[in-house]
């Protein structure tokens, strides 16, 4: 099993871009895992200027299946005073897989100071409880460990789980944090009532402070669908630390072929 880490650290430079590969062990069906296709992009995408401030939204597009040997691309699109606009592609043999834009963003001085919500009520995984690791698996979750929550408070078209990168030594932060952000299968499947085929399609992801950080890892991830009718779905999710914190805002509209 190849870390996400060690994918990274093999990724050489190319005529514009950096050259890779995706391990059959982070692949779901036919294509990447899109955490990890998303996390080379912005790995990419942070290489195009040193000074860059945090991350704070990204646009991706998953436009078609990325395996084995692949391409990444990124180049600045504008920056400002305060803002940087990065767009990265990966490619394999089958053409463009993602395209996706960085906005990174500096803090700036305001009057408004809001949030609302709080995280649900799911205790964070002690050294007792019994997590799911994926070791036998030959699916991109091998990679990760996880407690999902199945009882009676969880919506029909509701996941709610905690995860976390079994090897995340050495990674970015923001990286980590968008290869965590798509391990929840999609909702709307609930509403089919078992595995079927499906395909994320756009995905946007903006982050809620200017370093995410958590305890041992562990990350609280929920989803839920708004909207599954002529097989594409609508669904928002949320991203919340060890400590409750609020970390990262999503939506994700979802191919459902079923």
């Amino acid at each position: 099993m190849q870390s996400l880490k060690a994918i990274i650290d093999a990724l050489e430079p190319v005529d514009g871009g950096w050259k890779g590969a995706i391990p059959d062990t982070w692949l779901q069906g036919r294509t990447s895992y899109g955490g990890l296709s998303a996390a080379l992009a912005l790995h990419a995408a942070q290489q195009v200027e040193s000074d860059l401030p945090p991350l704070r939204s990204a646009l991706v597009a998953f436009i078609g299946p990325l395996s084995g040997a692949v391409t990444i691309r990124a180049s600045k699109l504008r920056r400002g005073r305060n803002a940087a606009f990065i767009q990265a592609d990966v490619e394999s043999e089958a053409g463009l897989g993602l395209r996706a834009t960085f906005v990174f963003m500096s803090a700036v001085e305001s009057k408004v100071d809001h949030q609302v919500g709080s995280p649900p009520d799911f205790a964070r995984p002690g050294p007792d409880d019994q997590t799911y690791k994926g070791e036998n698996s030959n699916f991109f979750i091998q990679n990760f460990e996880l407690l999902d929550r199945r009882d009676a408070t969880v919506g029909p078209t509701e996941w709610l789980r905690w995860v976390r990168l079994q090897d995340r030594a050495g990674l970015d932060p923001m990286v980590e944090l968008v290869a965590i952000a798509d391990c929840l299968p999609p909702a709307a499947l609930k509403l089919v009532g078992g595995p079927a085929p499906c395909s994320s399609m756009t995905w946007q992801l903006n982050v809620l402070g200017p370093q995410p950080a958590t305890t041992d890892g562990w990350w609280l991830l929920r989803t839920n669908a708004d909207y599954a009718k002529g097989g594409s779905s609508s669904q928002e999710m949320m991203i919340w630390n060890a400590d409750g914190q609020p970390i990262a805002e999503q939506m994700q509209s979802v191919a459902i072929f079923a």
